[in-house]
């Protein structure tokens, strides 16, 4: 299929996305044309069930005292491993904090940096992530432009794009804006960004409304951190989230009024969810990179 021809199959303007993600929230089966699709197959998988031990480690909290607020995000630079790796809890100002740690055999950095450019043009890659939760996907013109840019290496593409998705971390659908920076736009130190300690890495903030909005619903920034290094097994993909911040100038800010908190069933919520979307993505993306990843477009 052409480039052309991709833009036009799936580019919506933000008003006529956002009218439908009430419908899409209720994950309707595929059209006949996106079951044509030549990854719709992956829609319909059995989807792996976690490492039970793993997810019951997002039972109950941990020590906030063991976990690191983001401006100490330049500690996953460090060799070895931090106290917390798996596990959430409330940090003392009232944010959510989230780690989690999985190993990938058979992953390499080159595919993450092409899932992470090649799943936003269209709704049904990212759907096909984690049918169970992922509703939806939607990126701008100009957010499409850049991905599209043969100049642009993969990793890169995203750097100051926003993903508009629709998804389910455990509290409901959810409308989210993901805006992806750089590492160093996310507040990394360039000097110690190098093997052997970090390989790849995705990340930004992100603002997420209920789809089915009330007055009493949850409205909260979070920065999100995917940052990914080799491991004698694969690669290592570890996980940082920190909700109720934002990025200010390069910098991450607390944006919880005092004495308020993240709900402890939100930050448990997205928690498990990222154990289970991460689980199904370390099954499928050798398979689909080996199959599609020669090309941004199919």
């Amino acid at each position: 299929m052409s480039t052309a021809l991709a833009e036009n199959r799936v580019q919506l303007d933000f008003k006529d996305w956002y009218a439908q993600t009430r419908h899409r929230a209720d994950r309707p089966d595929l059209t006949p044309e996106e079951a044509k699709r030549p990854f719709a197959k992956y829609y319909y998988e059995k989807i792996p069930v976690p490492d039970r031990a793993h997810l019951a480690m997002m039972d109950a909290p941990c020590d906030p005292a063991k976990a690191i607020p983001p401006e100490r995000m330049n500690d996953l630079l460090n060799p070895g491993d931090l106290e917390v790796e798996i596990g959430w809890c409330n940090l003392p100002n009232g944010a959510g904090f989230i780690a989690n740690k999985m190993v990938y055999p058979g992953v390499t950095a080159d595919m993450i940096d092409w899932w992470f450019a090649w799943h936003p043009l269209e709704d049904l890659r990212y759907r096909i992530w984690y049918p169970p939760q992922h509703g939806g996907l939607m990126l701008s013109p100009e957010g499409r432009k850049r991905i599209l840019d043969p100049s642009i290496p993969n990793r890169e593409k995203n750097w100051g794009v926003v993903h508009h998705v629709t998804e389910n971390c455990n509290c409901g659908m959810e409308n989210i804006d993901i805006h992806f920076l750089s590492p160093k736009d996310f507040g990394f130190d360039m000097a110690r960004w190098k093997e052997p300690y970090v390989s790849t890495f995705a990340g930004g903030f992100g603002w997420a409304v209920a789809v089915n909005k009330t007055d009493d619903s949850i409205t909260a920034p979070a920065l999100m951190c995917h940052i990914f290094r080799q491991h004698p097994k694969g690669l290592e993909h570890r996980t940082r989230f920190w909700m109720g911040y934002r990025m200010s100038n390069g910098k991450p800010e607390l944006t919880l009024p005092p004495g308020v908190k993240v709900p402890a069933e939100a930050v448990q919520g997205l928690a498990r969810h990222n154990v289970c979307e991460f689980t199904r993505w370390g099954d499928f993306l050798p398979r689909i990179y080996k199959e599609l990843g020669h090309s941004m477009v199919c």
